[in-house]
């Protein structure tokens, strides 16, 4: 996936600056930034709800303004909260996960046992194969969430993007949540992961490569022993903080505000 220069203006408002990202296969990302910073719309764009104002967009090998998009969002699995909402609860967990076959938010039509093998097997790749029939609405949240990325994987994605993936879950059902998708990203036939968030504490050593925004531009991109690090995201997320690694997980502490801090948020 290619971006080259990349600018997003709606209504005279410039939404995103000058994006440069080139996610290579095998390896996986975190997409860093604070609320607002322009995450949601970079994924827009990259799916083609969003056409950029100028600048260049490859996604898996085709160029935008001569890609079938439809054919090409099926290619990339995205998972996000906004999704949970649209779904039907009363549907058990692998009807769910059938209805990623056709991209549809509901299932409204049979399935093949092949199509219902396909199924099982994203459920299980997942650990949610214990949920199969289960209604949706009756799952917990670490459940569902576990079930929206078996949707995902359905279709053998290239690319999956994991939109803030552990809103809502409590500090154990989080890292349970963490450890599987750590095995999804150590298998073999895993596909590239963009991991979308504003907390550190979620990236994993198997997240490599990060990129981190700020008002709609890059602020840093590249490996996250490079851009990671306590001036970067000072700046990301407009406050006084430390970074710290303990046992390869992150922790950002924030320092008491300062005057200094709190002039140069008044500038």
């Amino acid at each position: 996936m290619h971006l080259d220069d990349v600018s997003l203006v709606r209504d005279g408002r410039p939404i995103l600056r000058h994006i440069t990202w080139r996610i290579e296969r095998g390896r996986h990302w975190a997409l860093l930034g604070a609320n607002g910073s322009g995450k949601t719309s970079l994924l827009k764009v990259i799916l083609g709800y969003e056409w950029p104002s100028r600048g260049r967009v490859r996604v898996l090998g085709q160029s935008f303004g001569q890609a079938d998009i439809p054919r090409l969002r099926r290619r990339i699995g995205w998972v996000s909260n906004a999704l949970m909402t649209r779904l039907n609860g009363r549907e058990r967990a692998w009807e769910v996960v059938a209805g990623g076959l056709d991209a549809s938010l509901q299932l409204y039509r049979d399935v093949t046992d092949d199509e219902r093998t396909q199924v099982r097997r994203a459920l299980a790749i997942t650990g949610a194969l214990a949920c199969e029939h289960q209604r949706y609405e009756l799952l917990s949240q670490g459940e569902q969430q576990r079930v929206l990325i078996a949707r995902a994987l359905v279709q053998d994605p290239t690319v999956l993007i994991l939109d803030e993936p552990c809103v809502g879950l409590d500090p154990a059902a989080r890292e349970r949540f963490l450890r599987d998708q750590e095995r999804l990203a150590c298998n073999t036939d895993s596909p590239v992961i963009v991991w979308v968030t504003h907390h550190v504490e979620e990236l994993r050593p198997w997240i490599r490569h990060a990129l981190i925004l700020k008002e709609g531009r890059a602020l840093a991109c590249g490996p996250v022993e490079q851009v990671l690090c306590s001036e970067v995201l000072a700046r990301a997320f407009d406050c006084d903080c430390r970074l710290v690694r303990e046992n390869d997980v992150f922790r950002l502490i924030c320092e008491p505000e300062n005057g200094a801090a709190a002039d140069r948020r008044t500038r």
